[in-house]
């Protein structure tokens, strides 16, 4: 039954994210048009990502900040849309998640899921995959996501040992319709912009 509903989460994955690349293609091409258009640098950002297992990937985001903002003020930590790197347009894509959507990109070539635990980067909250405690390990088992269970309930309020306690729930508990309903959940919160700063916000 469990492998039932991994191979039916895959067809989700590939036909979800082909046909919303297709129906967003519009929105695509208005924010990177207003991206290039209001902040000096590339339309989206990359940056490498822990994935299943530990494999490393590029993600893929439309850029929300300054050119090199890692390396400027509190580096990866974002504590509030206050914070001077975040260009006009970024604002209001980090409010809503639409700086996320490249990511279907990451899903039609199997490196991520529509649903899943977040990826984080290959140094934080511990540096390489190698050094995560094998508790923690267990949110690396299945592809991360776009969205998450995290996303929809704690989202950034709390720490990332937190979160991963939360990711961990999800692998245990993962079937077809807690993907749908954590899908469902996330269109609901687009239009909404709680706990997107919280504990040292570090997905960003």
């Amino acid at each position: 039954m469990k492998k039932l509903n991994f191979i039916i989460k895959r067809l989700i994955d590939v036909i979800g994210s082909l046909l919303g690349l297709i129906l967003i293609s519009p929105v695509l091409l208005l924010i990177s048009l207003s991206i290039k258009l209001t902040s000096n640098g590339p339309i989206f950002f990359m940056q490498k990502r822990i994935g299943k297992e530990g494999e490393i990937f590029e993600i893929i985001k439309f850029r929300t900040m300054i050119v090199n903002a890692e390396k400027i003020g509190d580096g990866l930590t974002v504590k509030d849309e206050s914070d001077n790197r975040i260009t006009k347009v970024g604002k209001f894509l980090r409010a809503t998640s639409l700086d996320e959507l490249p990511q279907l990109f990451n899903v039609v070539s199997g490196q991520m899921s529509l649903v899943g635990p977040r990826p984080p980067v290959t140094y934080y909250p511990y540096d390489g995959y190698e050094n995560y405690p094998n508790w923690a390990k267990k949110r690396f088992k299945m592809l991360p996501g776009v969205t998450g269970l995290t996303q929809v309930t704690v989202r950034n309020s709390v720490s990332w040992d937190n979160r991963i306690i939360k990711d961990n729930q999800y692998i245990e508990s993962f079937n077809i319709w807690l993907d749908l309903k954590i899908l469902f959940r996330t269109l609901m919160q687009v239009f909404k912009s709680s706990n997107i700063y919280g504990k040292g916000e570090k997905d960003k």
